[in-house]
């Protein structure tokens, strides 16, 4: 494959579990040499279920395409062979509970001494500064925290957390972004720097519609199921056999749906009139709407709005998801060989890139597979190796 964009750049991912790992990996797609620093046992996510002795699925799902070095920070030559390793590096992701990598000296304080280009990334559940600082970070607490919870699910209903780590990845989305931006700010300065980012800020960083309605004066955001809080119809909608959705965002598109369900009526009946009436009638316009569409099946309906232009689709499970001609055609699904897990299917990237393609084919590393070649490329000699090794600070 051609060169990816961030080729030749060198990473080191001091991460565990999935906001880090997340974000190093897409640097690895991307190109990037991405060296995950693990404990002697390993990231926690290696015993996940499925585990075959210390590889898994889940660790596979978000640490392809680097390399694994072991190296025990809890002794000091463990510690003083990372901090040797940043010296040549240009990105550090690390997502310690804050305070833990100062009491090591790995802070960025610390390292930016010995390279001051180092491009450090700190991902924490609460950030590196405020009373919460202190807390560990878990996206079930980070989406109650920022409100996410509060509102998912159905109006009157428990308090329910969105099915996907919106805060993990979003935390790690975040860094990723900073990061890009900070290599820039690197290329026109010299400069490296540190970004300091959160579950929690990423939880309420993606509230944008729920924190307009609050700011705009009109009330506390409530759930509304599949609802949304701007705009309606655009839920999910029931019909003979199941549910579609549907998303009819403006007065343009309301009016063609209604004479496709032979209604044009209800374009002039004044909880329906235009798009903020419908939205303060939205449980009144889906029980309306849903006494035509129980009446035949999804694909009757889905054809007539695919026809029509009006925006709809399946609810898929994950089975449907990855049995999508589309899907597969924008290579999600890709083939990944590994030496312990044997062959198994894993997620492809999002991006596509014409001049740098990402590369998502490539598998998680072995515990420690490259802790030798990766401290030689970084100078160490084989003597040194073997030391460190004898003194229980590799492996």
């Amino acid at each position: 494959m051609a060169a990816g964009a961030l080729d030749g750049l060198r990473v080191l991912d001091v991460t565990q579990v999935m906001a880090g790992p997340f974000c190093s990996m897409l640097l690895a797609d991307l190109g990037a040499d991405v060296v995950k620093i693990e404990p002697p046992s390993g990231d926690s996510t290696r015993s996940m279920p499925g585990a075959v002795e210390t590889d898994s699925p889940s660790f596979n799902a978000v640490n392809r395409g680097k390399r694994s070095v072991v190296l025990n920070l809890k002794a000091p030559d463990g510690r003083d062979a990372l901090v040797r390793l940043a010296r040549t590096a240009d990105i550090f992701v690390e997502n310690y509970r804050p305070g833990v990598l100062e009491s090591l000296a790995l802070d960025y304080a610390s390292l930016s001494k010995v390279n001051p280009r180092l491009i450090y990334a700190s991902i924490s559940g609460y950030g590196q500064t405020g009373p919460d600082a202190h807390k560990g970070g878990f996206d079930l607490v980070a989406q109650g925290v920022s409100g996410i919870m509060s509102i998912t699910g159905e109006p009157g209903g428990p308090p329910v957390k969105a099915g996907v780590p919106l805060t993990d990845l979003g935390a790690g989305l975040f860094a990723l972004v900073g990061i890009l931006a900070a290599l820039e700010h690197r290329r026109r300065t010299g400069a490296g720097q540190h970004i300091d980012t959160s579950l929690v800020e990423a939880g309420i960083a993606l509230s944008v519609w729920e924190a307009t309605e609050y700011f705009a004066g009109l009330g506390v955001p409530q759930p509304k199921g599949s609802a949304h809080r701007m705009f309606a119809p655009y839920q999910a909608i029931r019909c003979a056999d199941g549910y579609i959705t549907l998303g009819t965002a403006n007065d343009r598109l309301f009016r063609r749906f209604c004479d496709l369900v032979g209604h044009p009526e209800w374009t002039t009946t004044p909880e329906f009139a235009d798009n903020p009436t419908r939205v303060r009638n939205q449980t009144l316009l889906a029980a309306r709407i849903e006494e035509v569409t129980s009446t035949q099946p999804r694909d009757h309906w889905l054809a007539m709005f695919e026809a029509n232009e009006i925006p709809c689709g399946p609810i898929n499970n994950y089975e449907q998801v990855f049995a999508d001609p589309h899907v597969t055609a924008r290579e999600m699904v890709v083939e990944v060989e590994h030496p312990t897990l044997g062959a198994m299917r894993a997620l492809g990237s999002a991006l596509k890139m014409s001049g740098t393609p990402t590369n998502p084919r490539r598998r998680a590393p072995l515990l420690g597979e490259h802790t030798r070649e990766v401290l030689a490329e970084y100078g160490f000699s084989p003597d040194e190796i073997d030391r460190l090794h004898a003194a229980g600070a590799i492996a």
